[in-house]
């Protein structure tokens, strides 16, 4: 079996998924999306039996899964799959859709509506941008000066999606830690909790989250499994919290990095990722 990684920056988890890959005997490829020209004409190009795609690009890795997919090709994850997770608001809807519990989210399209929805949801609330990783421009909003001033940023922005749109969400009050849960198909292949360093609310690894071996319970299993069928399966990081009120799932990740969670778990996650790959491929 023929496998290729696709990617537009060369990270730690592609070049271990490419090692996993020879490790489980499959001819493995890595392929810099960048340099791609894809010839649409092409009944079907030279990428072999399954992609694993694995751009950071929003655009670049749907634009490529489309083509690829368009072209017959076994694509993981699936274009429908990306296109959910990369957008924050189709995320929240698909969950809600599923009855997983998650966050209150209010979508507001002017300025106005932004202010009426922080009426509604109370402060503080939290503030995130329809697309994005590794925590950028997400904002708790403590009070409403702090809100007039994020909306003057927002209004200058020159990216149209974000520019009069809002995607905002209530405070949920947890321990300074989140769950991630790295999930192949309907298994959980490892779980860890990603503690925040002190003075950060954030639990993303970049802005330095330690990850810890963790091992969630029936009820936390099956809302994480729920979740990632929602939103239409493969490989994915889902995300939970662990308030009073009981488990909430806040994000669920199409690209999903794991170096972190490796670092805290014995499992080895890019060899199940693989066997997961192979074995769709195969079906």
């Amino acid at each position: 079996m023929k496998l290729s990684i696709t990617f537009d920056r060369l990270r730690w988890e592609e070049k271990a998924l490419s090692d996993a890959a020879e490790s489980a005997g499959l001819e493995s490829s890595l392929v810099d999306a960048k340099g791609l020209v894809f010839d649409l004409a092409k009944e079907r190009p030279e990428f072999g039996d399954a992609v694993l795609q694995r751009c950071i690009s929003h655009y670049r890795s749907s634009l490529l899964t489309q083509a690829l997919e368009g072209a017959g090709l076994n694509v993981i994850n699936a274009s429908a799959v990306a296109e959910t997770c990369s957008n924050k608001l189709a995320t929240s809807i698909a969950l809600a859709k599923a009855g997983i519990p998650t966050p209150r989210t209010l979508l507001a399209l002017t300025s106005e509506g932004a202010e009426e929805a922080a009426e509604k949801l109370g402060f503080p609330l939290v503030m995130k941008p329809f697309t994005g990783s590794w925590g950028r421009m997400v904002t708790v909003v403590r009070d409403r000066a702090t809100l007039q001033s994020l909306i003057e940023f927002k209004e200058e922005l020159a990216n149209p999606q974000e520019q009069h749109m809002y995607y905002m969400q209530e405070y949920i009050r947890r321990p300074p830690r989140d769950v991630r849960a790295i999930v192949a198909g309907d298994s959980i292949v490892a779980c860890v909790h990603r503690v925040a360093p002190r003075g950060e609310w954030r639990t993303n690894v970049a802005r330095g989250a330690v990850s810890k071996a963790f091992k969630p319970d029936g009820e936390l299993k099956e809302i994480i499994l729920r979740a990632a069928k929602a939103v239409g399966g493969g490989i994915l990081g889902v995300d939970a919290m662990e308030p009073d009120s009981g488990y909430m799932v806040h994000e669920v990740n199409n690209t999903v990095e794991f170096k972190g969670a490796q670092s805290a778990v014995d499992t080895d996650i890019p060899a199940q990722l693989i066997r997961y790959v192979a074995q769709t491929a195969r079906r």
